[in-house]
């Protein structure tokens, strides 16, 4: 396996030339030590650490995070779980061909049993939101160290709780929020926001126009033999099942996570606070609903703004199941506006366009590392352009545990982006604007909304809260 330090891209290396062509690769060289400046550093100590790790959740992003810690670091994945058994199966052959051991994993169908053999190291969650909570707190509770798929929880009082856990037991969590992580995104960052080449900044657009909105209308279903739907309800409500529900469909169904809002904009939300080093919002206003697509069974938005209101500057968002992008290369991107230009960034690159240029001057693109990691190339399902970023992502909750520091996208940034969308789901629900209070965590002056800030949960699982975790 290569070492760490190895696998990191620098600018004359053949993996860092496998996903640009010569032209791009010339242009680009120099921006490169830009994102290398800030790249997870790797010790020797790191590489050689072997850590136990399981997996709870075994689907798709699932897979994609543990198969990406796999690549690049020595770990021994000791442990699956998911309720269903031909995903967990699947999931067991994959990484006994894929981890250097080629031993089969331990199968589970509980989180609960699984923890409590206390011989794990590092704990990936790639559950449903609605199980986000419960099982990163055992994990914590474990002796474990955690990654977290975002958002943190489906309502603040989760998110609360799950902070709580990981200060308590003194654990390092990482929220899949990788943005933080990705090459490109790092440099656009340091290349331009931090070269002041914006110069000052006060507005900031945060869109999704990805038709993402499942638009199915057929009837519910028995669920299938090999699922157990009652766990994978857990604290959820019971709705009947739906084919949408399992595999990959549920956010489809507010009941089990935040719509686009929880899905996507946490996603540009917590870039942007990264990017332009914000905090808490001051204050949250959303509109929208279900406008366009009535017929489909999914009960979340298709249409929605949300205003977060900073100080000396607010971040829209926007998102839209239907219709086209304005700009059919940011579909899902952040733009960011400044007195002296203005900086497109996304997934699928980034552009920085001076005042007055309607061509940009700098740009970037994806990184890939097929070279290094060939299995990229056909692994089933991986979103190839966002490869990398897991994999940064990972590095630096590695070297995070190892310094038992905060990692880049620690559970506190986590917290506080995924509270701030589900403050927009909330005023968008009351029709309403909060203002929110970091100190006490509640919204301010109204009790009617701050009931909502926990959800009920389904007997015989209980809420956790963060005074009794």
């Amino acid at each position: 396996m290569a070492s760490l330090q190895n696998s990191l891209p620098r600018p004359a290396d053949s993996a860092y030339l496998a996903g640009v062509n010569r032209r791009q690769f010339l242009e680009r060289s120099t921006a490169a030590s830009f994102a290398l400046a800030s790249a997870p550093s790797f010790a020797a100590d790191v590489r050689d650490a072997k850590k136990r790790v399981g997996l709870i959740g075994t689907g798709w992003y699932g897979k994609i995070d543990l198969l990406r810690l796999i690549q690049i670091a020595p770990v021994e994945v000791v442990s699956l779980c998911d309720v269903d058994r031909n995903m967990l199966a699947g999931a067991a052959e994959i990484v006994a061909s894929r981890q250097k051991s080629g031993k089969r994993p331990r199968l589970y169908s509980d989180y609960r049993v699984m923890l409590k053999e206390k011989d794990l190291d590092l704990v990936l969650i790639g559950t449903p939101d609605h199980w986000h909570a419960l099982t990163m707190i055992e994990a914590v509770k474990s002796g474990a160290d955690v990654y977290c798929q975002k958002p943190v929880g489906v309502d603040v009082t989760e998110c609360q709780a799950m902070l709580a856990a990981a200060r308590k037991y003194n654990r390092v969590v990482q929220i899949g929020t990788q943005r933080r992580s990705t090459p490109h995104l790092i440099e656009a960052r340091d290349r331009v926001i931090k070269a002041g080449l914006l110069g000052k900044i006060s507005h900031v657009e945060i869109c999704c126009y990805y038709h993402m909105r499942a638009t199915d209308s057929s009837p519910d279903s028995a669920a299938p033999e090999n699922l157990d739907y009652e766990m994978w309800t857990g604290p959820a409500p019971m709705r009947p099942f739906h084919k949408l529900n399992h595999p990959r469909g549920w956010r489809a169904f507010m009941e089990y996570g935040n719509g686009i809002v929880g899905d996507m904009c946490v996603h540009m939300l917590d870039m942007t606070r990264w990017m332009l080093d914000l905090g808490w919002p001051l204050s949250v206003a959303s509109v929208g609903g279900i406008y366009m697509d009535k017929k489909s069974r999914a009960n979340i938005s298709d249409t929605q703004t949300a205003i977060f209101e900073f100080a000396d500057m607010n971040v829209v968002w926007t998102h839209r199941s239907w219709g086209d992008a304005p700009d059919p290369k940011y579909p899902w991107a952040a733009i960011i506006y400044g007195e002296k230009g203005v900086l497109k960034a996304g997934v699928n690159g980034y552009d920085f366009y001076p005042s007055g240029k309607t061509e940009s001057t700098l740009k970037g693109e994806p990184l890939f590392e097929y070279e290094k990691y060939p299995e990229d190339k056909i692994e089933k399902d991986l979103e190839r352009h966002v490869a990398s970023a897991v994999r940064w992502h990972m590095k630096d909750l590695l070297v995070a545990i190892e310094k038992r520091s905060r990692p880049v996208a620690d559970i506190e940034q986590g917290y506080i982006s995924s509270t701030a969308c589900i403050l927009a789901n909330l005023s968008a629900q009351l029709g309403r604007s909060f203002k929110w209070d970091a100190g006490a965590a509640k919204i301010v002056g109204d009790d009617e909304a701050n009931k909502l800030l926990t959800r009920p949960y389904r007997a015989p699982w209980v809420h956790p809260v963060a005074d009794t975790v």
